[in-house]
């Protein structure tokens, strides 16, 4: 079953040329899109499918700088200024508002962790507050327990995945962007090793930059053109309930079971890190690499079926550019939810909050989250093909980030001072080493 999800109509004419083509209208590709038109230059957002149809609008929708990796804190950090910026600058809603995040834990290695990340934080100007028995039980009274404790970040917060990413698309038109859905990005042509042009199935558009900012699919397209981006996909399935009577809170994360007030005031539930992995040819490739993350997460994660063999984004298989490729096949990424998964994530909800079980489940759904090895994605422009720029790998946290990580490819692409030092998100970090590396966050 698809999430929720906003539309947004296409614009009228396919453009021979543009400044920027934009490869993909997931969170990343608006941001990217939006800033970029910003500053004067003539942008085309393509996508295969629908605007923020794939993970964009499958997440829970936290905008948090909490217990981020060190390398992505400064740009979970900006990118909540932005999410204010935006809707201040464009009038568009995409639900985002600070309501703060709320943990809660009986588990004292847990809260140890949490209070490591938030001396960490606090050397970088982020401010968390630890809660004892008392706090965390007060401020957590709908689940009528005792808690050993808490954390609580007052200036993080949520955005709606329905319709953020098409809120985005919206401004980005009114600027004189040009968005084509239903319209897949086969390859790119060169002239003298240099990106010249972006083939889609509607035609050529002539540039001299592209973003890749296509999600479950960027490895894949990155294949045909003979770069190496290890990435694996994880099959995370959850669901949402109706608004009704009872009082609970905007956003609760616990290890057994998360929530979150969603913009039509019902609630999405989700068991954090669980999912499946789904054997494809790809995983097969990049197993090296991810042995790593399997293992230290070998409690939350399963073995999967044959989805990522139907939905094809995840094959070995080369494409021409003068034939439907399989993105073409399958325009959204759209997995069956685990039933399993479904039925424990609603179980563990009502069990933490009882008000839930007043309510009924209004749909349940399945996402790709695209991963990278040490779960950091790769931003930068590839060596090899000048002018092609890749934004992918955001391993489950890209909504959150996603105007910072758009800010920071237009800054890249316009040659402007980063608004994060751009270096730890460099792609080419894949090459250096096998196995990857973790940080300490």
């Amino acid at each position: 079953m698809p999430a929720p999800l906003t539309l947004v109509e296409n614009s009228p004419e396919f453009p021979a040329s543009a400044d920027v083509v934009v490869i993909g209208a997931g969170i990343v590709g608006v941001f990217a899109a939006y800033y970029l038109a910003k500053r004067g230059l003539k942008v085309v957002l393509l996508e295969k499918g629908r605007v923020g149809a794939e993970q964009s609008s499958r997440n829970w929708g936290w905008c948090r700088q909490q217990n981020r990796d060190a390398r992505e804190l400064p740009m979970a950090t900006k990118s909540l200024d932005l999410w204010d910026q935006f809707a201040a600058e464009t009038g568009e809603n995409t639900g985002f508002r600070r309501c703060g995040l709320f943990y809660l834990s009986n588990n004292e290695e847990e809260l140890a962790g949490w209070a490591r990340w938030r001396d960490f934080a606090r050397d970088v100007g982020v401010t968390t507050h630890m809660l004892d028995s008392g706090q965390a039980s007060e401020r957590g009274k709908a689940t009528g327990r005792i808690w050993k404790g808490g954390v609580f970040s007052p200036t993080d917060g949520i955005a709606d995945p329905a319709n953020a990413a098409p809120a985005v698309a919206r401004a980005l038109i009114k600027l004189g962007g040009c968005l084509r859905q239903n319209c897949a990005a086969r390859g790119i042509e060169t002239e003298g090793g240099k990106l010249s042009a972006v083939v889609t199935e509607e035609g050529t558009i002539r540039t001299r930059t592209a973003i890749l900012s296509g999600g479950a699919w960027a490895s894949s397209f990155c294949r045909q053109l003979g770069i190496r981006f290890p990435q694996a996909s994880i099959r995370s399935s959850i669901l949402s309930v109706s608004a009704g009577d009872g009082e609970l809170p905007d956003a609760l994360h616990t290890a057994h079971v998360s929530v979150t007030r969603r913009g039509d005031g019902g609630h999405t539930l989700a068991i954090s890190g669980r999912g499946r992995v789904d054997p494809t040819p790809q995983n097969m490739r990049f197993a090296a690499q991810f042995l790593p993350m399997f293992i230290r997460r070998w409690r939350s994660l399963s073995v999967g079926g044959f989805e990522g063999f139907r939905s094809g984004h995840e094959n070995l298989s080369r494409w021409r550019l003068d034939r439907p490729t399989p993105m073409e096949r399958m325009r959204i990424l759209d997995p069956a939810a685990d039933k399993a998964t479904i039925s424990i994530t609603y179980d563990r909800a009502v069990e933490l909050l009882p008000a839930i079980k007043n309510r009924r489940i209004t749909a349940s759904w399945a996402g790709y989250i695209d991963s990278t090895p040490d779960g950091v994605p790769g931003i930068g422009e590839i060596a090899r093909i000048p002018g092609l720029v890749l934004a992918a790998g955001f391993s489950g946290h890209g909504f959150g980030i996603g105007p910072g990580a758009g800010h920071l490819i237009a800054d890249i692409v316009t040659g402007a001072a980063p608004i994060v030092d751009a270096k730890p998100y460099h792609p080419d970090r894949f090459s250096q080493s096998a196995w990857g590396k973790v940080a300490d966050f």
